[in-house]
């Protein structure tokens, strides 16, 4: 089903049971959180625990008679919101790379708690806050990005290139009159609207949005290593057991990265297995979704055949594969992406999971000529 996302209250079945996601406050998980965490996915669910793209931890594998108890123990962490539209409203990304008092946890804090005054929104409709010197967040999907202009801190509307002028103080006041905006020029399109395609048809947000520049800054690639807060690191398909959360958790407080990656804050790069801490790691090189028969829309596995393919993925590019059309992973486009179909794979180029195919090919022959891959990639 597309137009929503899992939530902890609205779970999602799939292949392996349900997937529960679980919005994290402002983007933290303190160690005492990490280690329930672990313990609540090998008591209620399969012990499998994704990372998502917007920031978020989910727990696989639930079964429908463990989901109350899994609730319970999510509800004494603080994770749980009053109900299921607060939670499913509640998609606040943050930038990892936040100081204390910077203004980055105020504002998401403040967003979080003022949602109960929004207008009913589409369900993937989300925020990012990020307002850090150079902005990291821009490839996350985000409908309203609260972060720094040319001029102080701005909100603006994602496929716009200038913002209002707000403090740290005013910011939500203007996300939530910017949100108004939105619904009020018809951005609510049978549950799924998203603010670029408003602005794509030509809606014009309010003058103040208008007003101030965003920052120019070049595309920013998140790798495993140290950071002014710590150290990135990453997994394979940004997935972990919860043993290896519970080890993490073990060394430091932690906080989840829109690229399904944990950092670790004020720690040296661990050595824990399953972690991956080299920035030229292949496997990083490839996003793949669960695939079949994990997920019940997955029209063939994709993973092994992406750890098969890897080392042939050139550094710096990203292999998508998909297990349907939908592209869950990696909504956006890829340099090549891999669309499972009841008969093979389209093989897309430049494009998402959904896009046109160049050709259509079988794992076996990928397998049998990785030389393809490395073709298509290559190719001007």
């Amino acid at each position: 089903m597309q137009g929503w996302c899992p939530g902890a209250l609205r779970p999602m079945l799939s292949g392996d049971g349900l997937v529960v996601r679980v919005r994290l406050r402002g983007g933290r998980l303190p160690k005492a959180v990490a280690l329930r965490l672990a313990d609540l996915s090998r008591a209620f669910g399969n012990g499998l625990i994704d990372l998502s793209a917007r920031g978020n931890v989910q727990l696989r594998g639930v079964t429908e008679a463990g989901h109350a108890g899994l609730i319970a123990g999510l509800s004494e962490l603080g994770l749980i919101d009053a109900d299921s539209r607060l939670e499913a409203m509640r998609n606040i990304q943050v930038s990892p790379f936040w100081d204390a008092g910077d203004g980055h946890q105020e504002i998401a804090a403040e967003l979080a708690a003022r949602l109960v005054e929004f207008p009913e929104l589409p369900g993937k409709f989300g925020y990012a806050v990020d307002i850090g010197a150079v902005p990291v967040l821009r490839d996350a999907a985000a409908d309203v990005r609260i972060e720094r202009g040319a001029t102080g801190l701005v909100v603006r509307a994602e496929g716009m290139e200038t913002g209002a002028a707000v403090t740290v103080g005013s910011a939500v006041d203007a996300v939530l009159e910017l949100v108004r905006w939105f619904v009020g020029a018809g951005g609510v399109t049978g549950g799924r609207g998203r603010m670029t395609a408003l602005v794509r048809r030509g809606a014009v947000p309010p003058a103040r949005f208008m007003a101030v520049p965003m920052l120019s800054a070049p595309d920013f690639v998140a790798r495993p290593g140290l950071v002014a807060q710590g150290s990135l690191v990453g997994f394979e398909f940004g997935q972990m057991r919860a043993e290896t959360l519970a080890k993490l958790a073990g060394i430091a407080d932690m906080r989840v990265t829109s690229w399904r990656m944990l950092l670790l804050e004020g720690a040296a790069l661990p050595e824990v297995a399953g972690v991956i801490t080299r920035a030229d790691d292949p496997a990083l090189r490839v996003v793949a979704c669960t695939g079949a028969p994990a997920c019940v829309q997955g029209l063939a596995p994709v993973r092994d055949l992406g750890r098969a393919l890897a080392a042939h993925v050139p550094e710096g590019a990203v292999l998508h594969l998909s297990g349907c059309a939908k592209g869950c992973a990696h909504p956006a486009k890829a340099a090549v992406t891999l669309t499972a179909t009841p008969a093979g794979f389209d093989l897309i180029r430049n494009g998402t999971a959904a896009d046109a195919a160049l050709a259509h090919v079988t794992a076996d022959e990928l397998l049998a000529r990785p030389a393809l891959l490395t073709e298509t990639f290559n190719a001007p």
